[in-house]
């Protein structure tokens, strides 16, 4: 999942690790946060910017410093608005930015990880707050973020 201050991932991995040492638990972040970079060289280093809200910091809080990862992914603008756009088209899940990350990173980490495992992530917002931008095809258009991909092959590389 995406981490803001950290009080769900530090909550939730916590307690996982607590309850079974060998689940894998991961971060995914969005460009412009500096937290994908601790994860994974142990020093904050952001590039870019993203159109995600609420989730991302170039620091470490209380809340994150409990949390327990394995690793971490960073993802796209691109790719928060082709996955919210898909699962609205074909799941019916209308969600916002932070919920669209969060599957983009389960869906990576399904690919890490391989056949026969269980992943679960956290829809943790929902889309009607973002009709008038992720949901808007001029602002899209503007943004250079209108969504073209027919299925999940925005995720490929």
């Amino acid at each position: 999942m995406a981490a803001g201050t950290g009080g769900t991932i530090g909550g939730v991995t916590q307690y996982l690790k607590e309850q079974n040492p060998l689940i894998a638990t991961y971060l995914i972040d969005p460009q412009g946060s500096g937290l994908y970079s601790f994860v994974t060289t142990g020093q904050f280093k952001a590039e870019g910017n993203s159109i995600t809200e609420g989730i991302g910091i170039n620091r470490e809080t209380a809340n994150f410093h409990r949390s327990r990862l394995d690793g971490a992914f960073q993802g796209t603008d691109q790719e928060v608005i082709e996955m919210a756009h898909y699962l609205l088209k074909k799941e019916g899940l209308f969600v916002g930015s932070s919920a669209a990350l969060n599957v983009v990173g389960a869906m990576r980490l399904a690919e890490k990880l391989g056949k026969n495992k269980t992943i679960v992530t956290i829809l943790c917002d929902g889309g009607g707050r973002y009709q008038s931008r992720m949901f808007n095809d001029q602002w899209l258009a503007e943004k250079g973020l209108t969504p073209q991909a027919k299925g999940l092959e925005f995720l490929d590389g």
